[in-house]
């Protein structure tokens, strides 16, 4: 064998997690298995989640007969239904392969989270993953609920008024969202959800699934906060917080841009009151026009969510009442103007490292301002996305994730990788 082989993991119908010996762990790069090699993995890292895959079958490597064998069974425990094994990996890391599984016909809807390869060396749970942001920005283990409730009954006594302190009160406590717990902590990024509305419906659409067996994974806002109200929130974290952040554009709303009429002046309030902390807009950027509103007001920087720079295959999955062009606009315009730009680009092995996504990605960054590509997993079935975008485009023997970083950092080191949104006072460092 070329490769170290390791263990891969398969669950019981009670989830009880178990290795299974003889057998070499399997990762897929789309419609591409490869043994996962050991030399190349990485212990699991803190606050990730192990899954397992109802109505879905395993794929691994017989090590005795070396070829790829699809197990229903518990080979040690016959007639014992066994299913795949995979990881969501914890923030600031991306997934270099996906869980290896065939779908049975009429599968139940994966809910919306990546599911990365993983197995088992003898000692660990490791993963087919790759670091790129080294914050613990959002590690749990420096959010602990007393801390967070203690921050939710300030903010009552405080701002009893304000909705939007509200909204981020059941977000931090029944979601468990670690920015929200974040602001009620006062550290780092505050999140301040405003959108009701969006002029996408992505397949993976966190907040909103319309006619879809997709159960979403929470509830959007159902309220416009008042720029008053926002402003109020904001300034309370970036008084409390050295080089803090406040992001428009959460995960439980709409897209932020339709809501400029109450955001620009919420940004010209924060203004008006102090020059700390970086106010950022995570946006599809679709609209350059409300955008501008948005600039002129004091916004430091924007994060544009793709899956692909291919027109067709950004279509196929945003499904937008917008033009792509539009959205190439919006980069223009901020970058142009000096603002810090930033890439939220949706990574799915088998795809985004696809020799057409690849060559494409780089010709993008050469002809437009991109300072940070913030490398996110796409959440979303693996098998179903990667079918999804092979009939959008041509999509080639994959290239490899960390090939592609590599690529990247050659020919474009001046673009920083990450995770996170940064503040400005590290955006020239």
């Amino acid at each position: 064998m070329d490769f170290e082989a390791v263990a891969p993991l398969a669950a019981n119908e009670e989830g009880e997690i178990f290795e299974l010996e003889g057998y070499a762990a399997v990762g897929a790069s789309g419609n591409y298995l490869t043994p996962l090699d050991g030399e190349k993995l990485i212990v699991q890292p803190h606050g990730s989640e192990t899954l397992f895959l109802p109505d879905r079958t395993l794929v691994a490597l017989d090590l005795d007969s070396m070829e790829l064998v699809a197990l229903e069974e518990n080979p040690y425990n016959p007639g014992e239904p066994i299913f795949p094994v995979a990881t969501f990996n914890s923030p600031g890391y991306i997934a270099a392969a996906s869980c290896a599984f065939i779908e049975e016909p009429g599968a139940q809807a994966l809910p919306l989270f990546s599911y990365g390869a993983c197995g088992w060396d003898g000692e660990d749970i490791v993963v087919a993953a790759m670091r790129v942001d080294r914050s613990r920005r959002q590690d749990l283990r420096l959010m602990p609920r007393e801390k967070v409730e203690s921050g939710v009954k300030r903010f009552q006594k405080k701002y009893p008024q304000n909705r939007l302190a509200r909204h981020l009160e059941h977000c931090a406590l029944v979601y468990g969202c670690p920015a929200a717990k974040n602001m009620f902590i006062g550290r780092e990024e505050a999140p301040l959800p405003t959108a009701q509305t969006c002029n996408a419906r992505c397949l993976g659409c966190l907040s909103l699934q319309k006619d879809s067996p997709i159960p979403h994974s929470q509830d959007r806002i159902n309220f416009t906060p008042t720029s008053e109200e926002i402003a109020q929130v904001a300034l309370e974290h970036l008084s409390r917080v050295k080089n803090g952040v406040v992001s428009f554009g959460q995960g439980c709303e709409g897209e932020p841009l339709l809501a400029a009429k109450v955001i620009a002046p919420a940004i010209a309030m924060i203004r008006e009151q102090t020059s700390d902390g970086t106010i950022n807009l995570n946006s599809n950027g679709s609209r350059p026009d409300l955008l501008q509103q948005c600039l002129d007001a004091g916004l430091d920087s924007i994060r544009v969510s793709m899956n692909s720079v291919r027109p067709e295959c950004y279509e196929a999955y945003f499904r937008p009442s917008y033009e792509f062009k539009d959205v190439l606009k919006s980069i223009d315009m901020a970058g142009f103007r000096g603002k810090w730009v930033s890439i939220n680009y949706l990574n799915m092995p088998g795809f985004t490292d696809s020799p057409e996504e690849s060559e494409s990605f780089l010709k993008f960054l050469k002809d437009h301002p991109v300072n940070m590509i913030q490398w996110r997993n796409m959440n979303f079935n693996p098998r179903q996305y990667c079918d999804a975008m092979s009939q959008a485009a041509e999509c080639g023997a994959p290239i490899g994730v960390d090939v592609m970083l590599d690529q990247i950092s050659r020919q474009r080191p001046n673009v920083r990788f990450g995770y996170f949104n940064p503040p400005k006072e590290s955006f020239n460092k």
